[in-house]
């Protein structure tokens, strides 16, 4: 069964490079509408896609002086173009760089503490939901690189991080990709989610090499197709009768 699943992830994985290169500059999502890939019996999939970070808090720092925010924003954005191509509904925790605090979210801390929450009640809200969160790593030494998938301690996100780790391996490359590992209760999101999720630090701001990647266009496409492909492998299993 895994090697079926495997063969309907790649196709997925090669169809969404072929057409999303041409794709991507042209099409919104909603400009179109398309035949779900994932179509099965039972209520409609929902991924919601967080762009980690944003608004006030502009998340790390890379060595070029790019936020992470801005990254996590530009992944997020084709991630979701995607998802909506091959027809699984996409609902994006952010869309954009600014975010609309009250007035009474008057301090750094009072903001992130408003955003979190805000994004925490809208996972809770969609029925149906898969959680995937876009980050990108940081250390103070520049030889760290790669990427890692961490996943929550919330039933079968083990599965679906596994299944994403697989395929970001082949989309980006076997050293491109560090070993998976559940996610430190530290971080509030992650702790308090209520479906399958999963945190993708897509690379290094510290590392030359992972910066200049991240940077550009052609990788964020492929991390993005990697996601893609590791979902669709996680929903076929989950949809097998």
């Amino acid at each position: 069964m895994l090697n079926r699943r495997m063969e309907v992830a790649v196709c997925i994985l090669f169809l969404a490079v072929a057409f999303a290169a041409l794709l991507l500059p042209i099409v919104e999502y909603e400009q179109y509408e398309a035949v779900s890939a994932f179509s099965a019996s039972g209520d409609e999939p929902v991924v919601i896609i967080d762009a980690g970070h944003g608004g006030a808090d502009g998340g790390a720092v890379s060595l070029t002086g790019k936020y992470e925010s801005e990254i996590n924003l530009d992944i997020a954005l084709k991630l979701e173009q995607l998802f909506a191509f091959v027809g699984v509904k996409p609902c994006m925790t952010r869309s954009t760089s600014n975010i609309d605090y009250p007035e009474e979210a008057n301090t750094i801390r009072l903001k992130k503490q408003y955003d979190q929450n805000s994004r925490l009640e809208l996972i809770k809200s969609t029925p149906n939901g898969t959680f995937i969160s876009i980050h990108q790593n940081n250390y103070p030494s520049t030889s760290p690189s790669g990427a890692q998938v961490l996943y929550a301690a919330y039933d079968d996100s083990d599965a679906l991080g596994n299944m994403i780790q697989t395929s970001l391996r082949a989309a980006i490359g076997e050293k491109n990709v560090r070993a998976m590992t559940q996610i430190s209760s530290d971080i509030y999101l992650m702790k308090n989610i209520t479906c399958p999720g999963v945190l993708i630090e897509c690379g290094f701001l510290s590392n030359p090499g992972d910066e200049a990647l991240l940077l550009t266009d052609e990788y964020q496409l492929k991390l993005a197709c990697g996601i893609l492909g590791g979902y669709s492998l996680y929903y076929g299993g989950t949809n097998e009768g």
